[in-house]
């Protein structure tokens, strides 16, 4: 790479489907050199959905944006040959290896490092004992589910988003800029193990969670579209257009007074509750009686006029939309914002894709489109293994490896 904060800096990924892939792209939109290997003819994520009418997957497209792409037979002994040289091959800014991979066999760090004493290798887990979890899975296991949805509900609710996969992804990246910044210090290599339950449950405690059993002795009850601990909820307004309005200090919740003229309502419901509105919790309190009041209000105003009293009193609010509204209505989401540009994605097509959210000014890099799967394979043997084209011709003819 020529550009980016991370320029020099090569990674190799061994990687499929979000956790594995979403980290070596967050090194890769900084600037990294990010090698992908995959198997000839792609692995258990290439033909992932969401797919287009030809069948190319949007969303291995999305995870490998910026990387570059090496095709090997990882069935065969020199396939996999070619893998370890590329994970162990020389440079100060090279030796990283990120993979989701089972444990041991021939990517086992304790063989690795043999072959390069320094290197760090991030390896993505399940559980920490190694065996086999998901996001999905994890998210069963970790009881959001039975938090979410509806007061009444008496099952469970699970998450379009995969967000263990997206955190894990995302320390992935942070490990490795850790323990490049120590082997830059020290000379000293890094095994990094970071399974996906731990990334979880590690959030459960950050938020709290944790201590509201083992403290508090409290189980969380579902409170539907309620933001817990302070006030949030959903209302429809007169035009039919659902909007979220949140107010987690008590100065936005003045805003929404102010933007409403709701004084005097909400005077009434302090004296019926016998307690001022002054915290957060206050709010959490008496979120029934502020919604029924604020749901009057919405429901005999069209989204535009409610926009435009709300902006203009600063009240923390966005309307429910769906990702085509978003797209065709929302400009944080088209080509005026900087993160985004239209992009020609080969066998795919052209469309808006994102570069990192990090603002680096001048640093900050293009969205770059996913590779070809092996687009890069010869090139990537001549100048990462200083292989001639003799050699590679030979690899080819014996389908050790392909190119696009």
């Amino acid at each position: 790479m020529d550009s980016g904060l991370l320029s020099g800096l090569r990674v190799v990924e061994g990687a499929a489907f979000v956790a594995g892939p979403l980290g070596g792209m967050t090194l890769a939109q900084l600037g990294a050199d990010v090698i992908r290997f995959d198997p000839i003819g792609g692995g258990l994520d290439y033909r992932r959905w969401p797919v287009t009418e030809n069948g190319e997957s949007l969303y291995w497209a999305g995870l490998n944006k910026g990387k570059r792409s090496i095709a090997l037979n990882l069935r065969s002994d020199e396939g996999r040959e070619l893998a370890i040289s590329l994970i162990t091959a020389p440079g100060p800014d090279a030796g990283i290896f990120l993979t989701n991979y089972p444990e041991g066999g021939w990517i086992d760090y304790d063989r690795l490092v043999v072959r390069r004493p320094d290197l760090i290798m991030c390896h993505i887990l399940g559980n920490s004992d190694g065996s086999t979890a998901v996001d999905y899975t994890v998210n069963a296991a970790v009881g959001y589910p039975a938090i979410t949805g509806p007061e009444e509900s008496d099952g469970v609710v699970n998450s379009v988003l995969p967000a263990w996969d997206l955190l894990t992804g995302m320390t992935a990246a942070t490990g490795i800029l850790a323990a490049d910044r120590h082997r830059h210090r020290t000379g000293e290599g890094r095994l990094l193990k970071l399974p996906l339950f731990d990334v979880a449950l590690a959030t459960l405690g950050h938020l709290g969670h944790i201590g509201e059993v083992q403290v508090n002795d409290d189980d969380r009850a579902r409170h539907g579209n309620y933001l817990f601990g302070a006030f949030g909820r959903d209302f429809v307004t007169a035009d039919g257009r659902r909007v979220m309005v949140v107010a987690i200090t008590t100065r936005q919740f003045r805003g929404i007074i102010e933007a409403t003229g709701l004084e005097g309502e909400m005077a009434t419901i302090e004296n019926d509750l016998g307690f001022a509105l002054r915290s957060d919790g206050d709010l959490f309190t008496a979120r029934e009686a502020i919604a029924g009041i604020l749901e009057a209000w919405i429901a005999t105003h069209s989204l535009a006029t409610i926009a435009a009293v709300f902006d203009a009193n600063r009240v923390l609010w966005g309307p429910y939309q769906t990702v085509r509204e978003l797209l065709e209505d929302d400009p944080r989401a088209s080509a005026a914002n900087p993160m985004l540009e239209e992009v020609d994605q080969p066998g795919i097509g052209r469309y808006l894709m994102p570069g990192s959210p990090l603002d680096l000014g001048t640093d900050r890099l293009s969205p770059r489109p996913a590779p070809l799967l092996g687009q890069h394979t010869d090139e990537i043997l001549s100048e990462v293994l200083d292989l001639n084209g003799a050699e590679i011709g030979r690899l080819h003819a014996k389908k050790v490896v392909a190119s696009a």
